[in-house]
């Protein structure tokens, strides 16, 4: 399948970090490189940018697409909870705008094999990184049952989690639960059927897909690294499209402008339109904060 992902608040995001020509920038979630690309557009003809992923799928497909801005360009293969050292590997000291795309790729969901969607039954994968050690599999297998209640309220703010787990632990000892339908299956049974627009199971992958990668605790991570990088009049752009996430990258900007540090410029994140919504289903759950770096590094 080709890597596609369409990106979302493309505008807002070119809007927010107002990219210039001779400026330098970070894309730490490169995907598809639609964000990158544009960024790049828009600092011609000398702007500088490196980008950074986990997925290998994700890096190859962007070189394709950026390969027209040739050594303006640095692609990374990492996670950007190590952001720091990243960009100091690439001889980068300080930039002028930052980029945080949260979640996974439209590719990336709808390549079966992944087994991040519960739409086509296939291995119980949910790695961002293919050569991460454990799996959701392997989380469903081998965490207690009171281990997997907790992921599952915790990420998914899921209710019913205790429930959830306690048939899994059951369902397990008979036969392993290795695929994304015996899952989902599971799940809806826990819950008692369908009810509603939201199938039963979508909070449960995203626990589990959370707690594979490490996703909250990458994001705690690299958000006090992205405001240390930022040159003063310099922005840190961040979309994220859950609870959870909205809320540490609220906290974090809102702690760093009491320190001084940062200047918010979206009191309220800034939402899809109707128009992009219709367009591409995904960026409905979207939320963009901006964020502007004052004082002194």
């Amino acid at each position: 399948m080709v890597f596609q992902h369409i990106p979302v608040l493309a505008a807002e995001v070119l809007a927010g970090l107002m990219p210039q020509a001779g400026k330098c920038y970070i894309d730490g979630t490169l995907g598809g490189a639609g964000h990158a690309a544009a960024i790049l557009e828009a600092s011609a003809p000398d702007g500088q940018l490196l980008g950074i992923d986990l997925d290998p799928a994700a890096l190859a497909a962007a070189a394709a697409v950026l390969a027209v801005y040739g050594e303006r360009v640095q692609l990374v293969r990492g996670n950007f909870r190590d952001l720091a050292p990243i960009a100091q590997a690439a001889g980068i000291d300080l930039v002028d705008g930052i980029l945080l795309d949260l979640g996974v790729s439209s590719y990336q969901l709808d390549t079966a094999e992944r087994g991040f969607s519960f739409a086509a039954d296939a291995p119980l994968d949910m790695r961002l990184d293919p050569d991460a050690a454990r799996s959701a599999a392997d989380l469903v297998a081998e965490l207690s049952e009171q281990e997997l209640a907790d992921i599952i309220y915790r990420y998914g703010e899921e209710r019913g989690s205790r429930r959830i787990a306690r048939l899994l632990v059951a369902a397990r000892r008979k036969v392993p639960i290795t695929t994304t339908g015996a899952l989902a299956d599971l799940v809806t049974r826990a819950l008692g059927g369908r009810h509603g627009r939201l199938h039963p199971a979508t909070r449960t992958f995203q626990a589990l897909r959370i707690a594979v990668n490490g996703e909250l605790d990458s994001l705690e991570q690299v958000l006090p690294q992205a405001i240390e990088l930022l040159r003063p009049g310099g922005r840190l752009a961040v979309i994220s499209f859950h609870s959870l996430e909205d809320r540490i990258v609220k906290h974090a900007l809102r702690a760093a402008a009491q320190a001084g540090e940062l200047t918010i410029i979206t009191r309220k994140p800034i939402e899809a339109s109707t128009a992009e919504a219709r367009i591409n289903p995904r960026s409905r759950s979207a939320k963009l904060r901006i964020a502007e770096r004052i004082g002194i590094n």
